[in-house]
């Protein structure tokens, strides 16, 4: 039931990027190349012909971006195969985490909701730097403007005046939304503010009507600090591409 409510959220999320291709929904950003931005999903108990997952190919290619996919297996068991015998590899199983009830750890910086300009674009580069992605661009501000217009919520962690860290929950669909991009400045790691960010962020969700906070945490490290905070493991999604 939860995978299908992840699957629900992430084709709602899509948007105007949405294309369907036979029975996966396809999700471009004709700005931003990067994997991440650029994916498919299966229809909840898909069993896809070779002929489809050719033509899903074919519309990545199109657009020269990567073929790729990221959907929970357990909403549709017969894709994964179907992609192997089509030369697809397995990038990563990643958990899915949500939190029945969050702790906010103690932290030595303001959290607050950027909502003005000024608050976006510093969680904006801040995110950018975390993740080693290029300078932030009017783009990267109006995604996250859109965001916390969108329903959904932006929070940085400020040190003074220099915003030192941010994170992001997406807009809700039917109670579910993502918390993600949690990311700290070099300088200011190691003093639990990513946790405290995600702990701010959860905590901001009831009053969003995000009733069902879920995020998937790509490696152990960060495993650990959701954990902390009180998130648990509920499902698995899977990263696949060609």
């Amino acid at each position: 039931m939860f995978d299908s409510r992840i699957h629900a959220y992430l084709r709602a999320n899509a948007g105007s990027r949405a294309h369907r291709v036979g029975p996966f929904l396809a999700s471009f950003d004709e700005h931003d190349a990067g994997p991440y931005r650029n994916y498919a999903i299966p229809d909840d108990g898909a069993v896809p012909t070779a002929a489809d997952v050719e033509l899903l190919v074919g519309a990545f290619v199109a657009r020269s971006r990567k073929p790729r996919l990221e959907y929970l297996p357990g909403a549709a068991p017969r894709v994964e195969a179907a992609l192997l015998d089509a030369g697809f590899a397995v990038e990563a199983r990643l958990p899915i985490m949500t939190c029945p009830e969050a702790v906010a750890p103690p932290v030595d910086v303001a959290l607050r909701l950027a909502r003005s300009d000024a608050d976006l674009r510093a969680v904006a580069e801040v995110q950018n730097a975390a993740y080693g992605a290029p300078a932030a661009t009017e783009h990267d501000v109006a995604r996250l403007r859109a965001t916390a217009e969108g329903g959904g919520l932006v929070a940085g962690a400020f040190d003074g005046a220099a915003c030192v860290g941010g994170g992001l929950v997406t807009p809700p669909h039917d109670g579910v939304g993502e918390l993600a991009a949690i990311g700290v400045s070099e300088s200011h790691r190691g003093r639990g503010i990513a946790g405290a960010l995600t702990a701010f962020l959860t905590l901001a969700c009831a009053d969003a009507g995000i009733t069902a906070p879920f995020l998937m945490p790509t490696n152990d490290a960060a495993e650990r600090i959701y954990t902390r905070v009180g998130y648990r493991r509920v499902s698995e999604i899977l990263h696949i591409s060609r």
